[in-house]
């Protein structure tokens, strides 16, 4: 085991309450004091902050009064110089998030400039990385966050200019859009950021980088297996020039701040492509920016990649070699509907068939299939585009969405004139498909004719396979899994712990669930007569169809994901079929 460094002087309260200070040196008056105590305690970061958000004092006089309470000096960062060598023994990220500096070396120690002395935890943590003892000094807590991001986003930047693009190529049309951002931008710190940012987020297989600004910090987040993980703050100075940079790379027009926006751009890192699609949004303190990420891996696009339990994916497979018909696809935003009907289409396209696609936006580019996206705002709309693909002689056709009743009663007539359809709905499960079409004015015997199967499908989290951690199912557990799989489960289920290859979260990956309702001569009847969306569901139960629910317990008795997940992606349909939401369409 590695020696650890000597404590070092770590700070210790030995002057008296930091209200008692600020009074005696006359910075608040003592009803000024009591009133700040009032609503915060005597938490000293806390009424520093509610003394300094009341203009009582500054944060320059919190600071002076935390060092006479620690013992510890008083450090103006105003003209400071830091030695480049004592930055390089803390890493940015750890710095960014402890809102810590390291000054310089005096004899054994790093001198570091800290905001809060009574952090004890954050100290440990840069003194266990530093390798050796460390001493604090308190600075003003606004200056020094300025300093440590001006200096860990700038400062180590300049001094290897030559790492800026390393990693990352933008693939673009036009090279002097490039030149235009490192002419505005000639600050390495921004092209290096934004690239960075985009590296991190293919690395940690993100699908989506949230940027939202905010009145005193830029938030940025990572969308990693559905759940969003907060990464450093930067400084809100930056922001305005980080969205410029993603404006320009994605050939949005930098000049407008006022109306969203919406772009794309190409890059390749670590050997991959990665499409990666930019929406702006103008928001109280400044633009928000979602990038998502869309992977041109041609693996997540393949039927045996997705998740389907063996029977329900021979079931599937069989549907998509229907001649023509209309196959859905249903879920929330976020289940992977349309990776779904994408790995579908990979399945039957091929040299002897037409096959045209109409989105919002197209989201994965498919050699050999004719890709179109809606244009709203000149009238291309989803309805009106398909009325157009009717004419271009196609085989096989997706529609996005269906949204309004025009483009469902398109997309039911083209599948009833020999074409193969594919869509989405969002509705709760596979049976609430059929009372939404026929909410949308669809007559009962064109869905019967035109439906050939609809598959509704949540995503959950698989469980880290070097952490799981095996556990005895309780008994309300082993009576859900009883009831998924039709015998008793004898093995162990596996709860999330966390480690390093996840990073601390228990999963790695998704999966889906599905529940494959085929709409065969039975339900068919059903549907003539307006049946209750529940007695279709239970009919399809009985028939063999196995609920988002089962499915999802079949994959916890599997190992491949927690009771937790389950619960969280299957808890609102469970909720709404027991309340009896979802009754008979009306007439």
């Amino acid at each position: 085991m590695a020696a650890q460094p000597p404590p070092g002087h770590l700070p210790q309260r030995n002057q008296g309450r930091l209200g008692s200070i600020l009074v005696a040196h006359g910075v608040v008056r003592q009803d000024e004091l009591l009133e700040a105590m009032a609503s915060c305690g005597d938490d000293s970061r806390r009424l520093g902050q509610t003394l300094v958000s009341q203009g009582r004092c500054t944060s320059a006089e919190i600071a002076s009064a935390l060092a006479e309470q620690f013992g510890l000096p008083f450090q103006s960062l105003r003209d400071v110089r830091i030695d480049p060598g004592a930055a390089r023994k803390i890493p940015a990220e750890l710095a960014l998030r402890h809102h810590i500096l390291p000054l310089g070396v005096r004899g054994d120690a790093l001198i570091v400039a800290v905001a809060d002395p009574n952090d004890l935890y954050a100290l440990d943590d840069i003194q266990r990385t530093a390798g050796q003892r460390i001493r604090p000094v308190v600075a003003d807590a606004e200056e020094l966050r300025r300093l440590v991001e001006e200096y860990y986003l700038h400062h180590s930047i300049r001094e290897s200019p030559e790492a800026v693009e390393e990693g990352l190529e933008v693939v673009v049309d036009k090279e002097d859009d490039l030149d235009v951002a490192q002419e505005m931008f000639g600050q390495a710190v921004i092209i290096s950021f934004v690239n960075r940012l985009i590296r991190q987020a293919i690395a940690e297989r993100a699908s989506d980088i949230h940027i939202e600004p905010f009145e005193n910090e830029v938030r940025i987040r990572l969308r990693v297996d559905g759940v969003l993980r907060k990464t450093p703050s930067q400084a809100k100075m930056l922001h305005a020039a980080i969205v410029s940079r993603i404006k320009i790379m994605s050939e949005l027009d930098i000049a407008e701040h006022r109306l969203p926006q919406d772009g794309r751009i190409k890059v390749r890192a670590a050997g991959r492509e990665v499409d990666v699609r930019i929406s702006t949004l103008p928001t109280l303190y400044g633009e928000s920016v979602v990038m998502r990420l869309l992977d041109h891996d041609p693996r997540a696009l393949q039927l045996t990649n997705l998740g389907f339990p063996k029977d329900t994916f021979e079931r599937f497979r069989r549907l998509l070699q229907a001649p023509y018909g209309i196959i859905l696809a249903t879920g929330p935003t976020g289940s992977g509907k349309s990776t779904t009907l994408y790995a579908a289409l990979q399945n039957v396209s091929g040299p002897e068939r037409k096959v045209i696609t109409i989105e919002d936006p197209v989201e994965y580019r498919l050699p050999g299939v004719n890709q179109m996206h809606v244009r709203p705002k000149i009238g291309l709309t989803f309805a009106e585009g398909l009325r157009h693909i009717l004419r271009q002689d196609p085989d096989v056709i997706m529609v996005g969405e269906i949204r309004d009743p025009e483009t469902a009663d398109i997309a039911i007539n083209a599948a009833l004139t020999g074409h193969l359809v594919f869509s989405t709905l969002h509705t709760n499960d596979s049976a609430g498909a059929v009372a939404r079409l026929l909410d949308m004015g669809i007559e009962p015997f064109q869905v019967a004719s035109s439906v050939e199967g609809i598959v509704a499908q949540r995503l959950v989290r698989r469980l880290c396979p070097h952490c799981r951690e095996a556990a005895t199912p309780l008994p309300a557990e082993q009576a859900e899994l009883t009831g998924a799989i039709g015998h008793r489960h004898d093995g162990p289920i596996y709860r999330a712990t966390g480690c390093a290859e996840c990073r601390g979260t228990g999963y790695r990956g998704r999966i889906g669930l599905y529940e494959l309702m085929i709409l065969d001569d039975a339900i068919a009847n059903l549907v003539l007569r307006r049946a209750a969306t529940r007695e279709i569901k239970e009919f399809a139960q009985s028939r063999g169809m196995v609920t988002l629910r089962d499915a999802g317990w079949r994959k916890v008795s599997e190992g491949i994901t927690t009771v937790e997940e389950v619960t969280r992606v299957t808890h609102e349909d469970e909720a709404r079929n027991a309340v009896g939401e979802d009754e008979a369409p009306a007439a």
